[in-house]
């Protein structure tokens, strides 16, 4: 019996089969291991939220584009605007001298002390960790012979300078600033164009070279999940590096005397111009010592130790907290690793700006409106060195001139030592102006963003 089969009664098993240009995947170790999911947060662009329209590359509308761009740039200098105050005084804080002995002119009586300043001064010169207080000798007929005597120069010498006040913090400074005659509150928003620009090229380029760096050594990402921290240090490394000729030029509009007579820069071209001319051109802006070395040391630990703490610290926190899994506990210890770099990255930056101030080459040393060290620093070291051994954390004490014994004028010497206690006596509060303000602001944006609910390490965290 034969059974004919038509169209209706014939059952076809049709199999897809793939592509030639695709490959199974295979069961095996490799396949059994899954990375974590997280998402990859793309680079933060103030552009294409204020216009999303322009996130569809395939017709972009040029009106749109010009329109968000102005507006981005009005956003970006409003808001570097608010924040100016607090910057211009905490860098003055920074780069401000305060020697541990104020206005003192030390005159001793007996012989004995004239030859111990006759040496200490012939050797001063000659060393490397020369003392800037002392100036050349002075002649002074006594009845056998000729002494020369060092006599300190005065803190706050000069109308334009700004006298030392109490080191009450960042907001001491901007009283005094905006007090002060030849000041004045506008002062306090020197190098504004500057610093928003530096700001937006800044926003702009360092996503640009991260992208390009992973392009590069990442070809594929899923090889490496996390991928590793070495890319972004580096991009924020080469976009300080390109950009510091701006960050220069922004400490030095902001240290300069706001009076027409000691000014010395009329605005960023003339200060760029000034220094391109007198400091060695472009290979003295890029690869001087006390600038490249300062400039490679700050770019590269901030964002390497703001990286990296969160990390650090939430896995002491607990074994599995992911930004995604618990994201409380991971801002936190963003917020914790965000102070504690502080306490790394600000003396490093106080030396880079104490380095910027001073000029090199032919130039003349600006007429700072904070009082600046009379003498230059020789790197990263000796300025590091000098501030913890010269300097002191509080208001000098102004001493009178003593005509006393040489013993009993070290007794009291050591006396008043003890009495002020050793971190006054020292310059280690130097290193850290503007920590409060800094620790403040860190704590306001994590508030701030646990109650909106927003991703809290869009600039804060990173750097």
């Amino acid at each position: 019996m034969q059974i004919e089969s038509g169209p209706s009664s014939t059952w076809s098993f049709n199999v897809h089969q793939p592509p030639p240009n695709t490959t199974q995947d295979q069961p095996g170790p490799s396949s059994s291991f899954q990375w974590p999911s997280r998402p990859t947060r793309p680079p933060h662009n103030s552009i294409f939220d204020l216009s999303p329209d322009l996130n569809d590359s395939s017709d972009i509308n040029v009106t749109n584009l010009l329109r968000a761009l102005v507006a981005s740039a009005v956003l970006q200098y409003t808001s570097t605007a608010i924040a100016m105050p607090w910057e211009v005084g905490k860098l003055l804080l920074q780069v401000q001298w305060v020697p541990r002995y104020g206005q003192e002119s030390e005159v001793p009586s007996d012989a004995a002390d004239d030859e111990d300043a006759l040496s200490d001064s012939s050797n001063e010169n000659d060393s490397y960790f020369a003392d800037p207080e002392a100036t050349p000798t002075i002649p002074q007929d006594h009845h056998t012979h000729e002494v020369s005597i060092p006599v300190r120069r005065a803190i706050d010498d000069g109308e334009y300078t700004i006298p030392v006040g109490r080191q009450d913090g960042v907001w001491g400074m901007i009283k005094r600033v905006g007090r002060f005659r030849e000041e004045g509150w506008l002062a306090l928003w020197k190098g504004l164009l500057t610093s928003c620009t530096l700001e937006i090229f800044s926003s702009t380029f360092q996503p640009i070279v991260h992208n390009v760096l992973q392009s590069i050594f990442l070809p594929s990402r899923n090889l490496y999940y996390p991928p590793p921290i070495i890319l972004p240090v580096a991009s924020h490394l080469l976009t300080g590096l390109i950009l510091s000729p701006l960050d220069l030029v922004r400490t030095r509009l902001i240290v300069q005397s706001s009076n027409p007579r000691y000014r010395r820069y009329s605005g960023p071209i003339d200060a760029l111009s000034q220094i391109l001319r007198e400091e060695g051109g472009l290979g003295g802006i890029y690869t001087h010592p006390q600038l490249l070395i300062p400039a490679v040391i700050d770019n590269t630990l901030r964002p390497l130790v703001s990286l990296a703490l969160p990390g650090i610290i939430a896995s002491y926190i607990g074994s599995h907290i992911t930004e995604e899994s618990n994201p409380i506990a991971w801002g936190i210890a963003e917020l914790a690793g965000s102070c504690l770099s502080l306490l790394v990255t600000l003396p490093f930056e106080t030396i880079r700006r104490r380095l910027q101030v001073q000029t090199r080459g032919t130039a003349r040393p600006i007429n700072g409106c904070v009082q600046l060290r009379p003498a230059p620093y020789n790197g990263v070291v000796d300025t590091f060195w000098h501030i913890v051994t010269e300097e002191r954390s509080d208001l000098p004490p102004q001493r009178h001139r003593r005509m006393s014994k040489g013993a009993s004028s070290r007794k009291e010497e050591e006396k008043v030592a003890e009495e002020e206690g050793w971190f006054r006596n020292t310059g280690i509060g130097q290193l850290y102006r503007g920590l409060g303000m800094r620790l403040g602001a860190s704590i306001i944006v994590f508030a701030l963003a646990s109650i909106s609910g927003e991703d809290a390490d869009s600039g804060w965290a990173e750097l």
